[in-house]
């Protein structure tokens, strides 16, 4: 049962302004994927094996990190400590962690695997605080389908405009990205510096979204005393997620999509200057990007109406049917059509404009069927869980680059490669190849979803009337 005061609808403005939390979020975990991995092979020289290891850790990290934070919201929340606090705490770290990024220890590669190490596990633990406190903020200030669609949606428009931001500021100021055959040494000591001028500027845009949203944005219900008894402990909220299967079959197909979304960033720029031969010109890059994020925003409104036509589970479903052959194209592309890399990004905005849309709904449908059984709302708990499984795509992504990497003969960096055809081979198929073997299994986990139809139509109704 909801108090009165929870019960109220949220104005038009409440939604927009909660949107705002997707700049913070999504701005700084896309610069992250987009730049770290280029920056510390290409730029720093750690070897992949290196990056193996780091990014291999920083998962085993994110398997206490995640849930265990996850849960921590929920029962500090219980204590009357507001999740507000957190979000708060977090966001000038966050802003600053972007420039930390890109300081490491030059010429020293054992000082630089170990910075690295201990960067990214730090920038994790910050970001992973804010995101599972916002994202637990929303069933909770949220609580109808039909406020959740909307709010969600100017999420997910807030998503793109940092997205526009995380891939076209860094190729504006950094450029080359990499050490070319032809880069004086000049050139190449400058390359660092503009890594680190574009953490500066990407902190700066954090945290002035990141304050608006904390506050405008944030307006926190309280738990009522039935909710507060019936809090439930760590470990109870851990085996409680575990055996949810649509809600494990959820996240595992999600996994798979981020790993599609983790993979393409961080690929792209070493395909663009070696496939297509985008050297100098860095812009192309991020001009492709931007191009496929714009899209996305564009058809986001037909994504949600697709949602509410054939359900959430369904449109997930053809959305990464249809991207599976979107990837294709990458295949065939090569210098001498190197302006076709733009339209040919830009049809990916259709299917991840839907990718990003429906899970945070279906989420929730979740969340809401937990509820009803237990009488207990285990937001933080589902997120934290969440977040923890999906963390293992940047694992599924590094081992990948690492085995194909390996593969063809470029485990360390260099300018020049032997065997040109064979890089090329790789990172098509890290491209294409790879995100599709995802997609496919992300298709076959949400055909066996079945929270949806009557049977979540039920579940609502069912809700709607306990809650009063």
């Amino acid at each position: 049962m909801l108090n009165e005061k929870n019960k109220k609808d949220t104005t038009l403005k409440d939604k927009v302004l909660f949107g705002l939390n997707g700049i913070p979020d999504q701005l700084t975990y896309q610069s992250f994927t987009f730049l770290v991995f280029t920056f510390y092979f290409a730029v720093v020289g750690l070897n992949i094996i290196h990056l193996w290891i780091s990014y291999t850790i920083w998962g085993l990290w994110n398997a206490i990190n995640d849930p265990l934070l996850g849960a921590l919201s929920d029962r500090t929340k219980q204590k009357g400590i507001k999740r507000k606090l957190y979000v708060t705490l977090t966001i000038l770290p966050l802003s600053l962690i972007m420039i930390f990024l890109f300081t490491p220890p030059l010429n020293n590669d054992l000082l630089a695997f170990i910075y690295f190490i201990l960067i990214i596990m730090l920038f994790e633990t910050i970001y992973t605080t804010y995101q599972i406190n916002v994202k637990s903020l929303f069933p909770e200030m949220f609580l109808s389908e039909k406020e959740r669609a909307l709010t969600n949606l100017f999420v997910k428009i807030f998503t793109i405009i940092a997205l526009i931001f995380a891939f076209i500021v860094p190729t504006v100021i950094i450029s080359p990205m990499v050490p070319l055959p032809d880069s004086p040494p000049e050139e190449i000591a400058q390359i660092p510096i503009m890594y680190v001028l574009n953490g500066i500027l990407i902190g700066i845009i954090t945290f002035v979204a990141g304050f608006l949203f904390i506050k405008f944005g944030i307006k926190e219900k309280e738990l009522i005393p039935e909710e507060l008894e019936n809090q439930i402990s760590f470990i109870e909220s851990l085996k409680t997620t575990f055996k949810n299967r649509n809600f494990l079959k959820l996240v595992l197909a999600n996994l798979f999509i981020w790993y599609v979304f983790g993979i393409l960033p961080t690929i792209f720029p070493l395909y663009s200057i070696y496939v297509l031969g985008v050297e100098e010109n860095s812009l192309i890059i991020g001009i492709s990007l931007i191009s496929a994020f714009l899209l996305a925003g564009f058809v986001m409104p037909l994504h949600r109406k697709l949602g509410h036509k054939i359900g959430m589970r369904n449109a997930l479903i053809v959305t990464s049917f249809i991207w599976i052959v979107l990837l294709l194209p990458y295949l065939f592309l090569n210098e001498e059509v190197q302006l076709l890399v733009i339209l040919v990004t830009a049809t990916q905005g259709f299917a991840i404009s839907g990718a990003i849309y429906y899970f945070d709904v279906l989420i929730g449908d979740i969340i809401d069927e937990d509820e009803l059984r237990t009488g207990v709302r285990k937001s933080g708990s589902y997120y934290g869980v969440s977040a923890f499984i999906h963390r293992f795509s940047t694992i599924l992504t590094i081992t990948s680059i690492a085995i194909v990497f390996t593969g063809t003969g470029w485990s360390q960096y260099t300018p020049v490669t032997e065997d040109p055809a064979l890089i090329f081979f790789g990172l098509r198929i890290l491209l294409v190849l790879f995100p599709s073997l995802a997609l496919l299994i992300a298709i076959i986990l949400m055909k066996s979803y079945d929270l949806h139809g009557q049977k979540l139509e039920d579940i609502r109704k069912d809700l709607h009337h306990s809650r009063g």
